[in-house]
């Protein structure tokens, strides 16, 4: 691969960020060259239905216009976008995404806090050097707060909390100055939301490790950019690898809270629009480092964006294992859920290796799905069963309910929609217009990703009805002229008549025949018995 140009955009609660980057895959490494960020404040919902605003929309379209077109003339290959808490929490928020899609033609993808979480270590793995030592990061958005614990091989915790500068902002700040009260009991709801996620990284942290502490994000840069300004006379640019002590950070907290949003305002380094929240911001990270018991904190100006790079790069095989990177996140975490909900893995990975066959069999002549479809039914494959958890009754609807509410990273929540789909229909109904998941599909070609890999899972379901690996291969055939599928079922045991398998093809083959036009011919091949000489 040639060196290429990307765009990676993020659509948070407070700001839009933009950074593009050309990546140089035979390092493999990128480079930013060009950054854009706008303050549309996505955040300030309505207070009674909760939606995102037309006003605060028209912004944000009008800064993404700005970003594609930058992007654009910059010559990128391709926009990589993600939306965060504001979008994901207001009942008009798909809504929105698929206005930007019409509008300006960008897909952006709807991430959790988990994986927006996951994608904040890649980005920060990207631009510090771990070495041995673990490292809590922390990001404090406008409408969440993600705190991580991590490794050079992996994190150990990622955590998401609904407390982000913008939210406290709005909920809690009502005097200018901020009174005593309304700061004691910010701080006191700050330590409350903030007590899981703290007491989950003291239980990972092993005896003795003594964690290194990295801030990103606007706010912790604004306290960064303060703090400089006061002890240095300057702001380091890049403020990259920047430490700001504790308590220094409290410090300054105390002489924030005492100014009104006008003074604030004649602070070096705090723009109009991070005036008006650095107070509830300030109180999240001090607050953090306080339970946390970290006494400093460096600076690294890699965060989301950059790990969306970071990601982007991985799912193409162009980052070397050798930082482990997290490459294999989306295999491991399936895996991790199957074991939770106690699926049969033996079963699963057989049906998957079916699923899998079929699917490579009939690429480019009964279907054009590539690689990341092949991803999502594997993973549907695995998981298909884990409904029993609940009970085997109607197991196929609890499936779809536990992998729609997995945490399940490295996809993003269109993704996790495909995955419990394609698994909610290995049995019973077909995909009906009545069924509003799937009805709810952004586009037709989702649906239809939908019906034909449930139906190929169908297939690899019925091939092992026995569970006890009864069948080794499967081999098929297709004949377009008489738009028929030969079935070819190698047992593992010579004399294997296969019956229960074959009666079960013939009962699921109905929705395969129908979905891709051809009739399902199945039999079990002749074994090639030894040539006596």
């Amino acid at each position: 691969m040639n060196q290429q140009i990307i765009a990676a955009i993020d659509i948070g609660t407070n700001s839009i960020h933009m950074v593009i980057v050309e990546i140089e895959p035979s390092l493999p490494s990128f480079t930013v060259i060009a950054k854009e960020k706008d303050t549309v404040r996505l955040g300030d919902r309505d207070p009674t239905t909760g939606k995102l605003t037309p006003e605060a929309i028209q912004r944000s379209l009008d800064t993404l216009r700005r970003c594609r077109d930058l992007a654009n003339s910059l010559e990128a290959s391709q926009i990589i976008a993600v939306a965060t808490s504001a979008t994901r929490e207001a009942p008009n928020g798909e809504a929105f995404l698929r206005q930007i899609e019409s509008e300006l033609g960008i897909v952006v993808n709807l991430i959790s806090g988990q994986e927006e979480a996951r994608r904040i270590y890649l980005g920060v793995l990207s631009g510090m050097d771990f070495n041995d030592q673990p490292h809590i990061i922390i990001d404090i958005g406008g409408g969440s707060t993600e705190l991580v614990l991590a490794d050079i091989h992996e994190p150990r915790f990622l955590s998401s909390t609904k407390i982000g500068a913008v939210r406290l902002a709005k909920e809690f700040v009502t005097t200018d100055p901020i009174s005593d009260s309304e700061l004691k009991v910010l701080r006191a709801y700050v330590k409350g939301m903030l007590e899981r996620p703290v007491d989950e990284i003291w239980r990972n942290l092993q005896l003795n490790e003594v964690p290194r502490t990295i801030g990103t994000s606007g706010t912790i840069e604004t306290i960064a950019a303060i703090h400089a300004k006061d002890e240095l006379g300057y702001v380091p640019d890049p403020l990259n690898g920047y430490e700001v002590s504790r308590k220094d950070i409290e410090k300054i907290v105390k002489k924030l809270a005492k100014m009104s949003f006008k003074e604030r305002l004649d602070v070096s380094g705090l723009s109009e629009k991070r005036a008006e929240i650095i107070i509830p911001g300030a109180v999240i990270l001090l607050e953090a480092m306080t339970m946390l018991k970290l006494e400093s904190i460096v600076i690294c100006e890699r965060a989301l964006r950059e790990g969306m790079i970071v990601d982007w790069m991985l799912t193409r095989g162009l980052i070397n294992s050798r930082l482990r990177y997290q490459n294999e996140v989306k295999k491991r975490n399936v895996l991790k859920i199957a074991q939770k909900y106690h699926v049969d893995l033996d079963y699963g990975e057989r049906v998957a290796y079916f699923a899998l066959s079929i699917f490579d069999q009939l690429k480019d002549k009964l279907h054009s799905w590539d690689v990341a479809e092949r991803e999502l039914l594997w993973s549907a494959a695995i998981l298909h069963n884990c409904g029993i958890y609940i009970s085997h009754s109607s197991h196929h609807k609890h499936s779809y309910y536990l992998i729609r509410n997995a945490e399940l990273l490295g996809f993003t929540e269109l993704e996790l929609e495909l995955i419990a789909s394609i698994a909610r229909y290995h049995r019973k109904s077909k995909p009906k217009k009545k069924h509003e998941p799937y009805n709810s599909l952004p586009d037709k070609h989702y649906q239809l990703m939908v019906r034909q890999l449930s139906a190929i899972l169908r297939l690899a379901v019925a091939l092992e009805r026995r569970n006890k690996g009864a069948i080794a291969e499967v081999n098929c055939q297709y004949d377009k002229h008489n738009h028929s599928l030969d079935f070819q079922i190698e047992p593992v045991e010579i004399g294997d008549k296969c019956k229960l398998e074959l009666w079960n093809l013939s009962y699921k083959k109905e929705l395969f025949e129908e979905e891709f036009d051809v009739e399902l011919i199945a039999a079990i091949a002749e074994s090639k018995l030894p040539v006596k000489t």
